[in-house]
Formats: C-alpha cells, sequence, structure tokens
C-alpha cells in the first residue's frame, strides 16, 4: 500500500462432503482435495491428503491423476503435488463479482469516513486486494486491486488470520517468512500470536506502519463469507488516529455485515 498524492484450518472433518443424494461424490472429494491442499500451502503430499482428508490413499490418488490431467494440480519433480496454473482463471474470475458486490459497501465506508476503502482474501497463504473504492483527498492511500501480500503486516491480514488456531498461523509463518516491511513490523512468531488475540478480544485489527510507515489501516472480518474476505479503511496516521479509529470500528462491522448478507443473498440467487 502506497500514499499518492493526488490522493486450526478448518479440521478434515468439516470439509467432508455432504451426504448429497442429488451430489456427485467424487467432484465434491475432488475440490475437498483442493481446499485441503490450498490450507496446506498449496503443495503436499498424497499422505498428507490422506491425513487431513480421511479419504483412502488409493483414492486420493486417482482423483489427484484426474486434476493433473485437468491442469488443476500439476505434480513436482520431487513427486509432491501442487495447484495448478488452471486455478488462476477459474480463482480471478471468481474474485469479479465478490468485487462488483463488494464496491457500493466500501463506497459507503469511503462516504462516512473519507478515507480508501479496501476488500482483501486469503487466497493460499497470501492476502489478495480484490477491491478498493479510493478516498477523494489529495493525499490518500492506494493498493493495486490484485496485489498480493503477505499477510503478517496488514492490517486485512490479521483479521483474517484472526479466525484461525494458533497451530495453523504458526504452520503459514514458517512457509512464508516474516520479512520486516517496515521497522514497524512484527517479525516473530509469538508477538504476531499476541496481536491476534488482541485482534480477537477487539473485534477489530490494526496495522500501524507495519506495511508502509506513515500509513494506519482499521480492519475486520467479514462474518460468514463464502471465503475468508476482510474489509478496512486505510489513511494516513494524522487521519486515522486512535479518536477516528472508535467512530470507524462500529461502522466497518456494520458495513460486514450487510457485505455478508449481500453475498449469502447472491449465493442463494446462483444456487
Amino acid at each position: 500500500m502506497t500514499a499518492r498524492k493526488e490522493r486450526d484450518v478448518p479440521p478434515s472433518d468439516v470439509r467432508k462432503p455432504a451426504a448429497n443424494g442429488g451430489g456427485v461424490q467424487s467432484l465434491e472429494r475432488a475440490f475437498a482435495l483442493l481446499e485441503h491442499m490450498a490450507d496446506a500451502g498449496g503443495e503436499t503430499g498424497l499422505s498428507e491428503l490422506a491425513t487431513s482428508s480421511g479419504l483412502p490413499l488409493p483414492t486420493i490418488h486417482r482423483l489427484m491423476r484426474t486434476l493433473v490431467a485437468c491442469g488443476y494440480v500439476r505434480q513436482q519433480p520431487n513427486r509432491r503435488y501442487a495447484l495448478g496454473p488452471r486455478l488462476i482463471r477459474l480463482g480471478e474470475s471468481a474474485a469479479r463479482p465478490l468485487a462488483t458486490w463488494a464496491r457500493p459497501h466500501l463506497a459507503r465506508l469511503v462516504e462516512a469516513t473519507g478515507e480508501t476503502a479496501n476488500m482483501a482474501l486469503l487466497d493460499g497463504d497470501d492476502v489478495v486486494y480484490v477491491a478498493q473504492v479510493p478516498s477523494r483527498h489529495s493525499m490518500r492511500m492506494f493498493t493495486e486491486v490484485g496485489r498480493r501480500v503477505l499477510p503478517h503486516s496488514t492490517g486485512v491480514g490479521k483479521a483474517l488470520l484472526a479466525g484461525l488456531p494458533d497451530v495453523d498461523v504458526r504452520a503459514l509463518l514458517r512457509r512464508t517468512g516474516m520479512p520486516a516491511a517496515t521497522e514497524r513490523t512484527i517479525t516473530t512468531p509469538d508477538a504476531f500470536l499476541d496481536a491476534l488475540r488482541t485482534v480477537r478480544e477487539n473485534g477489530y485489527a490494526v496495522d500501524d506502519s507495519e506495511q508502509e510507515i506513515g500509513v494506519r489501516c482499521i480492519a475486520v472480518l467479514v462474518p460468514e463469507s463464502p471465503t475468508a474476505a476482510a474489509i478496512s479503511v486505510s489513511g494516513p496516521a494524522g487521519r486515522v488516529t486512535d479518536q477516528a479509529t472508535e467512530k470507524m470500528v462500529p461502522l466497518l462491522r456494520e458495513v460486514a455485515h450487510d457485505l455478508s448478507l449481500a453475498l449469502a443473498g447472491a449465493g442463494r440467487e446462483n444456487g
């Protein structure tokens, strides 16, 4: 995010295919395996998938062969499996309607706070920004839609990771590392988990010059979103003060709730 002038992963039993007489079991299982791979950081082995999914190895091997043949999974030279490039197009296409539904809600935040509003998703181990409505101030925050960042240095990342068990957060941090974006960035797992406990207690997350010096961001989780999502308000630290935060947080929660209802309604319409 830059200032410009003019400006416990869910346990396997949660994701077991439903006993739905109208469903196709092999299709349900294939999608479940893709989600388990995403939870593992995008790359895993068959034995790990067997442990996380509870499916027999022969079943997993058969499904993975099909996913590899379709391009949704690729097999690495070390025999492990990684999410394949064809998923990128699906993800980008899925994010577009999310952004469309989110923009009117983000515009409400901008109208009420005067600051830039963003929506971000947790995609594997990364945070990806999928929608933004910019502030009308000449000095404003700007994050490119589609930009991917590590979650430990962002408000939206904290909001998203606060919903996971500590053991899963530690595993993610081991995979990504915790490079310092600024001198304020949290760079140790213990300190980050302490910060997440504060997020859970307060119900919102703060990035105070941790991604960029002089920029402050307030973020909340979108409850019951079909995919893990957070919205935020960001601006210069001189405007996004503690006093301003007290007024922004209730509005963020209200908008997150309304956005959740909008996403649920869209899902029912498309179901």
